[in-house]
């Protein structure tokens, strides 16, 4: 990778980043009605997943053009933790204000989003000795890389996903299972928020246990399994919940549909570690299609949605929300292209 392409790949998530953040402060500063008060804030707290995968990326790219250092080493996965942590306490602030209703939505739905955050920093902290991962691949040998992770440290990099994926996945049940709108609004939309914490879980394990080099023909089979699986979850729950409710109460599923595009943009990463690791896959590089096409998909389906709110203002929130995953879509292309880059034979 020539330093040209590695300053892009870092660019892409931080431009993202900063489109986020502007379109969500424009979106809550213009107008006080209270799907504006919904919808910025949430989109504002998308730009948090950004920097953090420009964390993931900047770890590696690092790495690959022979600029690593310690301060890299400790500074880019802790900026993550840091932007997920400030998130969390901000999206507490709001659900818990002493303001109107209307903020009870987005504050759970940001602590969602800091969840996954904190899994992304966890995918940059295991991506450290991310070199290792091409040398274990073009080897032969089984044994342990003793300039891997210990077995204690892989362990606590999975444990940790496993850990925020719980988290989630118990707030949205517990959302899903009060009484209201909002509790409903919430709820689903923190499934969705778990679901890709759920993905990369199988993310996190992919990069550590290649890089310990004990990742073998199960992880081969049964991450990228995980992932579609998520996937599928949030678009199938996505469409059921549109045609189980009437418009004008419920959009959620256009949300959860945005939801299982992010987690099928992280399945790229996953499939393409699975199909490069000790064998030849020619289309390799193809797979960063994938995200580039998941995030037109969000984007083309949030401008439909943007033509709708101006007839019924109840696709408002969805069609600003999608334009903010479609950003995420399209950061995860920067960091499976980066995978690409580094793991290749070439």
């Amino acid at each position: 990778m020539n330093y040209g392409i590695s300053v892009l790949f870092r660019f892409i998530p931080l431009l993202m980043a900063l489109i986020c953040f502007f379109f969500g402060g424009y979106i809550f500063g213009f107008g006080n009605d209270e799907a504006r008060w919904v919808a910025g804030p949430v989109v504002f707290s998308l730009g948090v997943l950004c920097i953090a995968l420009f964390a993931t990326a900047a770890t590696i790219i690092r790495q690959l053009i022979h600029t690593y250092n310690p301060v890299a080493k400790y500074l880019l996965p802790g900026m993550g933790y840091l932007f997920a942590l400030g998130t969390m306490i901000w999206g507490i602030y709001l659900f818990s204000s002493p303001e109107p209703q209307n903020l009870f939505v987005p504050g759970h739905v940001i602590c969602g989003v800091s969840l996954i955050a904190a899994c992304i920093s966890t995918a940059a902290t295991s991506s450290t000795k991310f070199t290792l991962i091409p040398v274990n691949s073009h080897g032969t040998s089984d044994k342990i890389n003793p300039n891997g992770f210990s077995a204690t440290t892989e362990t606590v990099l999975i444990g940790l996903t496993v850990l925020f994926s719980t988290v989630a996945w118990v707030w949205a049940i517990v959302l899903l299972s009060g009484s209201g709108g909002d509790h409903l609004v919430a709820g689903s939309v923190m499934a969705g928020l778990a679901c890709i914490c759920t993905s990369l879980i199988g993310l996190v394990a992919s990069i550590s246990r290649q890089i310990r080099n004990d990742y073998g023909e199960k992880d081969r089979k049964y991450w990228p399994r995980l992932v579609f699986f998520m996937g599928t979850i949030c678009i199938v729950g996505g469409i059921v919940e549109l045609l189980a409710a009437p418009v004008p109460v419920n959009t959620t599923g256009f949300i959860l549909i945005g939801l299982g595009l992010v987690c099928f943009s992280i399945s790229s990463k996953i499939l393409l570690l699975a199909k490069v690791w000790r064998q030849e896959f020619k289309l390799a590089n193809r797979i960063p299609l994938i995200p580039v096409m998941t995030a037109l998909l969000a984007l083309f389906l949030g401008a439909f949605l943007f033509e709708e709110s101006t007839v019924d203002n109840a696709f408002f929130v969805p069609a600003r929300v999608l334009i903010g995953l479609g950003g995420i879509c399209f950061s995860l292309f920067s960091i499976v292209s980066i995978l690409e880059s580094g793991t290749s034979s070439k």
